[in-house]
Formats: structure tokens, C-alpha cells, sequence
């Protein structure tokens, strides 16, 4: 799977999850989860390649407690079981 497609199999993951997605030009220095307004958001920086909003996302929801309740395919499982190991 590329990782585009991961990309959009993780921020579909997020949503399901209840985080709001915002994709803005941070200069490839922020992003990441937070929460405010009684929203969770994943902000995502377009200064960064995909390989890195990938990891900014999966980040986030390597740290969601409700991660194991939602079906993920092969390839994110991997992403993210392998990222969370090191």
C-alpha cells in the first residue's frame, strides 16, 4: 500500500475516532493532535512530505485508548504496531 493510501486509511481511522482533520501550511514545524472547543483535532502540516503527515497522524492515534476498537487493515496495523515498538 503507498503511502498516500495511508495516509487516507489513517485520517479516516481519526474520524472515526471523533478528531476533526485540518490540513495547514505550518512550515514542515508543527502538527500533531490537541484538543480545545470540546474537539479533538490532528492538524497537519503541508510543509511536510505525506511519509511525515503519515507519522504526524499515526502519532496521534498510537496515543488513542480507543484505537483497538476500530478495524484497521494489514499495512496500518504494521505502521503503527511498529512505530508504537520503538
Amino acid at each position: 500500500m503507498h503511502t498516500v493510501e495511508l495516509l487516507e486509511e489513517c485520517l479516516a481511522v481519526a474520524k472515526q475516532l471523533g478528531y476533526h482533520v485540518r490540513h495547514e501550511w505550518l512550515g514542515g514545524v508543527g502538527g500533531g493532535a490537541c484538543e480545545f472547543g470540546g474537539r479533538r483535532w490532528i492538524f497537519l502540516d503541508l510543509g511536510l512530505n505525506a511519509s511525515e503527515q503519515l507519522e504526524q497522524a499515526a502519532t496521534a492515534l498510537r496515543r488513542d485508548p480507543h484505537l483497538h476498537n476500530v478495524p484497521l487493515s494489514a499495512p496500518l496495523s504494521r505502521v503503527l504496531e511498529f512505530r508504537r515498538a520503538a
